[in-house]
């Protein structure tokens, strides 16, 4: 494969990787962070899934690689803030503090270059089953987990019958009428506490859905998560925003983690999200 280049952004914004976790696709995300160079990084939320370290050890290399790279980017010069989430709740008894040239922020104001300014944080603040049913929250991570140990193993069989990746947790986001009436009801959730700062738009993660759009005059935008979309938000020198879905750009396979030569007849067609003017 041709070397894919190094892309230059203003800001990147990535979250929900659950370091920690089998689900995690951190050799994606070195594959990311080594082809991406940017003044600032934020880290919003899930970077680290406490939830599940506690209950079972698991953590090869490529995780504690991705954790090395991170330093070593603040250790050059870029501003790393790290807005921790509800599996990493516990770096929030930490916020204001430095680590290795990380800050640590419950949440925070991004300025764009054009001017605009965001709120972002995590967003699980608005999800009511974590706020006030903890234990439910629990049970649906670990039915999550499930869900894409065995869609992997599905996809597998896919694979070999020459059919292309499905998201059985994302169909289910879409089809679903609770999935669907939560994930509208925490959209509209934190684009209200936006409103109320008295800010532009609002970037978070939490649902692994990564979005764009307008909501009654604030812009909402999830920057996804490095389980299954594999996305990131990033701003362009000029302030354009993009959600960029790093595994179609890479031709990565999200079953087996390793770089594939696209087909010529299969090449990915144009990103489906639009940058916000």
């Amino acid at each position: 494969m041709s070397d894919f280049g190094i892309r230059r952004y203003r800001t990147v914004f990535i979250s929900d990787i659950h370091l920690g976790t089998r689900g995690c696709q951190a050799e994606l995300l070195l594959d990311f962070i080594r082809h991406v160079e940017c003044d600032t990084l934020y880290l919003v939320g899930d970077i680290i899934d406490g939830w599940k370290l506690r209950s079972g050890w698991y953590w090869p290399q490529s995780h504690n690689d991705v954790v090395q790279k991170i330093l070593r980017l603040a250790r050059k010069g870029v501003s790393v803030i790290y807005v921790p989430g509800n599996h990493d709740d516990r770096i929030r008894d930490f916020c204001g503090v430095h680590f290795g040239g990380v800050v640590v922020a419950r949440d925070a104001i991004h300025e764009t270059a054009d001017g605009r300014r965001f709120l972002v944080l995590h967003g699980d603040e608005f999800d009511g089953v974590v706020q006030h049913a903890r234990w439910l929250a629990f049970v649906g991570d670990y039915a999550y987990r499930f869900l894409i140990a065995s869609n992997t193993l599905f996809n597998r069989a896919r694979r070999r019958l020459g059919f292309g990746y499905w998201s059985l947790s994302a169909f289910l986001k879409t089809k679903v009428k609770n999935a669907l009436q939560f994930v509208e009801n925490f959209e509209a959730a934190v684009a209200d506490e936006a409103r109320r700062r008295g800010v532009d738009g609002v970037i978070c993660g939490h649902i692994h859905k990564a979005e764009m759009r307008d909501i009654d005059g604030i812009s909402y935008i999830n920057d996804g998560d490095w389980v299954e979309s594999c996305s990131a938000l990033v701003e362009h020198a000029d302030g354009r925003l993009e959600i960029l879905e790093w595994a179609k750009l890479r031709h990565w396979s999200a079953i087996d983690r390793t770089l594939v030569e696209p087909r010529p007849e299969a090449l990915p067609e144009p990103l489906p999200h639009p940058a916000i003017a």
